[in-house]
């Protein structure tokens, strides 16, 4: 299917200019309240983040026209403007694929449901447009389309919308890690102890909340918000700040699109209001307070599937368990993921250290290295977290594999963190080693 993309900014109008101002000023950007009483932020509301004005924004009461630009714009809208008002003309995002391509990316999907699914190659078959063609073949797969009578040119614009709202030029937190995300989602969804009990409504909120769950993502982490007085972290009161973001950008390219206008006011609430209880459950500092929970549930065999209530709870730690599936893949891709996780990690550290704000834990490239924090992210956030997971469904095949993966992959770090060290003390080098190094190292580790 061919389009062309298109980003439009959309309007909002109040009844008085004070009304106006005043939510200009709170957000950066207008915001809708819809019939159902659930506030969303409108598309692309993220806003350029200008670090230059870190240091003495406290300082100047005046806003220039500028800034003003820069405030009512997503990070994502200011880029594409600016280019624009340079006469640079961005490239068109059109599905551009001669017929080998599409031949392979149609044999890939009919193996969307296996776990050894290479996402990265998936997405250089589909042109960079990984999530929009997923999501359209897992909708079909799962007669989404048909159920809620969805139309299909609508559908198809509201995925170009998500997928364009997620920033490529984040190493991690870009459209490819939401379509490895889905793609995890749907598998999961496939388990027999989970599956026998969802209905459609249940499978379309888990693959939109995951397509959706990071949209608009700035490629910096909570505490850098906080501790910059972004304008979301106040709006959020330090809460989930990021989670609520793309929570209700989801909610503002929804209404938007107009996908879900056919269905009766009460349905269409009740989906928002799931989705961001989905979303705002990948906040990794509540995984303590899932753990718990879900422990509960499993010691006391009380989960009954059939409960609507039940079902959710196990959509969102299915979500959850998608988020952080990485170290549960296959090495190579694994690897990959781990490697762009921590530089994003180390770019926002870069950042604080230019701008002489603190440097946030794991990211400081001089010390937290690749194997360290892999490392400590698979023994206390992944591995408690699956091994639930598995005791939940059984100890399925699935659940057994990503369990041996994780424990592959763990030991092949800590095999490479020996080596660093070693090689450290023998080099005079503080816990790093060198590129060639570190590929020597790999591929002896790569089975």
């Amino acid at each position: 299917m061919s389009c062309l993309m298109v980003e439009r900014c959309g309007e909002i109008s109040f009844d008085s200019p004070d009304q106006n101002a005043k939510c200009v000023r709170m957000l950066g950007d207008a915001r809708v309240r819809g019939q159902t009483g659930v506030v969303s932020e409108r598309r692309g509301s993220y806003p350029f983040i200008d670090f230059r004005l870190l240091n003495n924004s406290a300082l100047s009461g005046e806003v220039g026209t500028k800034k003003k630009v820069k405030r009512l714009l997503s990070f994502q809208r200011y880029f594409h403007a600016s280019r624009l008002l340079r006469g640079i003309v961005p490239q068109a995002s059109l599905y551009l694929l001669d017929e080998d391509y599409l031949g392979q990316a149609r044999h890939m999907l009919s193996k969307v449901g296996m776990w050894d699914f290479d996402i990265f190659l998936f997405d250089r078959l589909t042109n960079g447009n990984s999530l929009v063609t997923l999501l359209c073949h897992l909708f079909n797969v799962h007669g989404l389309i048909h159920h809620f009578q969805l139309d299909m040119v609508t559908l198809h614009r509201f995925f170009v919308m998500v997928q364009d709202d997620y920033h490529s030029q984040n190493p991690y937190h870009n459209a490819v890690h939401a379509a490895d995300v889905t793609q995890a989602m749907h598998c999961y969804l496939r388990e027999p102890k989970l599956a026998n009990f969802l209905t459609p409504s249940d499978i379309m909120l888990g693959l939109l909340a995951a397509a959706a769950h990071d949209v608009d993502h700035p490629g910096v982490n909570q505490p850098f918000l906080i501790k910059t007085k972004h304008h979301l972290a106040s709006l959020y009161q330090n809460v989930s700040v990021l989670e609520n973001h793309h929570w209700r950008s989801t909610i503002g390219m929804l209404r938007e699109s107009r996908l879900l206008a056919h269905l009766p006011k009460e349905v269409t609430q009740d989906i928002e209001q799931q989705l961001g209880s989905l979303i705002l459950a990948t906040d990794i500092n509540r995984q303590n307070e899932f753990l718990i929970r879900l422990k509960s549930h499993l010691d006391n065999q009380d989960l009954r599937l059939e409960d609507a209530q039940d079902r959710h709870f196990m959509l969102q730690i299915a979500l959850k368990c998608a988020d952080i599936c990485n170290p549960c893949r296959v090495w190579d891709l694994s690897k990959q993921w781990s490697e762009r996780v921590c530089e994003e990690f180390y770019r926002q550290g870069d950042l604080e250290q230019k701008f002489e704000l603190e440097i946030s834990p794991l990211c400081n490239q001089q010390k937290d290295t690749v194997p360290s924090i892999q490392i400590g992210f698979m023994t206390y956030i992944v591995e408690p977290l699956f091994e639930r997971w598995a005791q939940f469904t059984g100890n399925t095949p699935l659940s057994e594999n990503m369990l041996n993966h994780l424990r592959r992959n763990k030991a092949k770090w800590r095999s490479l963190l020996h080596r660093q060290h070693s090689s450290s003390r023998s080099n005079d080098h503080s816990g790093q080693v060198t590129g060639s190094q570190e590929q020597t190292l790999n591929e002896e580790e790569t089975p």
